[in-house]
């Protein structure tokens, strides 16, 4: 047997999808793949497989450690114009944190991505692409599945909805690169609907738009609600709330609030950006600008036909990113690195302590 030390900070931060990408990567390994690896989390990183999911100083400076011990592997989470459209940093913060951003990927064995599309991206910052694998995230269907419609009515009077207007969600921070203005005018001019963004401002004041945001939060439209930032046991109740998930992102990786809303057999309607051709194929609905979506969403709320080809192409999503493949990719990929480090020996380890 190997063993996985699992090393990531992303509790610090409430609200975000790298912490909800962990919990499922560490709970899908431990579940499926225990026959062959051992896994453990934030210990010293004597492993066979360093997973470094976060890319904190501290563990910058263990990698010399987990080298000397095995192999590491780094997941890539953001890049800096990521980064950039997410949070107001200082010019020089900038520059600072993104170089040591691609230092820390360099310096890893082997990279993970959750989006094709960024193995070019990675390239064109001088990283080793031979060293990066392609592994979608995944969503539990245990902590995320639709709920009988009747039960739906009483959520909504719980979070003070309508129960009978047609609903409209959103779930992520609130930044502006989340095209959570879009999300607002839609609101305004569509006042017949109801909308509920769920999420808040997880980085504080360092929030790229967070002044204009704060302002539009604190009096909101009629019909816009904000939830704020939500437990994550809560968040299937959220989805459920929704007739459609309407994310209007510029710039994404792979948003888990996406699978978490498939996995609800929530339909999905994004804007036409090139990251998810390769990952979402036609599980979703797609328009460019406000005008575009509203005609989505007004044939949604009035044409069943469409809306069931909707929902029906979420549910194909989720069916195509289920536990078993993804752990299938997982289990190729550790397998395929771990004899390149010292297997760690349980057996030997049991008797040398009398077990």
């Amino acid at each position: 047997m190997y063993k996985i030390n699992m090393l990531s900070q992303a509790a610090k931060v409430k609200g975000q999808g790298v912490l909800s990408a962990y919990e499922e990567q560490v709970s899908l390994v431990k579940e499926e793949l225990n026959e062959k690896f051992i896994v453990v989390e934030n210990k010293w990183p004597d492993a066979d497989i360093t997973h470094y999911h976060t890319v904190n100083l501290r563990y910058f400076l263990s990698i010399p450690f987990a080298k000397r011990n095995g192999v590491t592997v780094g997941y890539v989470h953001f890049l800096p114009e990521t980064v950039d459209t997410s949070l107001q940093l200082p010019k020089i913060c900038k520059k600072v944190f993104y170089k040591y951003l691609i230092w820390f990927y360099k310096s890893m064995d082997y990279l993970v991505t959750v989006n094709p599309y960024f193995i070019e991206r990675l390239g064109a910052y001088g990283v080793d692409t031979d060293k990066v694998t392609y592994i979608p995230n995944y969503v539990s269907d245990t902590q995320f599945f639709p709920i009988e419609e009747e039960n739906k009515q009483h959520l909504r009077e719980k979070y003070g909805l309508d129960k009978d207007k047609f609903t409209v969600l959103c779930a992520g921070q609130l930044q502006t690169r989340k095209g959570i203005f879009d999300f607002i005018e839609i609101a305004r001019q569509m006042p017949h609907m109801q909308f509920v963004w769920a999420g808040g401002f997880s980085f504080g004041k360092m929030t790229d738009g967070y002044k204009e945001i704060k302002e539009v939060v604190d009096n909101p439209p009629p019909n816009l609600k904000f939830l704020g930032i939500m437990d994550r046991e809560l968040m299937n109740e959220i989805y459920n709330l929704g007739d459609v998930m309407f994310l209007p992102s510029f710039e994404e990786l792979f948003p888990m609030t996406i699978l978490e809303a498939m996995n609800c057999r929530t339909p999905i309607l994004l804007r036409d950006i090139d990251i998810y051709k390769n990952i979402l194929f036609d599980f979703y609905i797609k328009g460019n600008n406000v005008e575009e979506f509203k005609v989505l969403l007004e044939r949604l709320a009035s044409d069943e036909t469409f809306y069931k080809m909707a929902v029906d192409k979420a549910w194909e999503g989720h069916l195509f990113y289920h536990r078993d493949h993804v752990s299938q990719m997982w289990d190729a990929f550790y397998t395929e690195i771990a004899p390149k480090a010292k297997p760690f020996k349980l057996k030997a380890l049991l008797n040398r302590f009398g077990g």
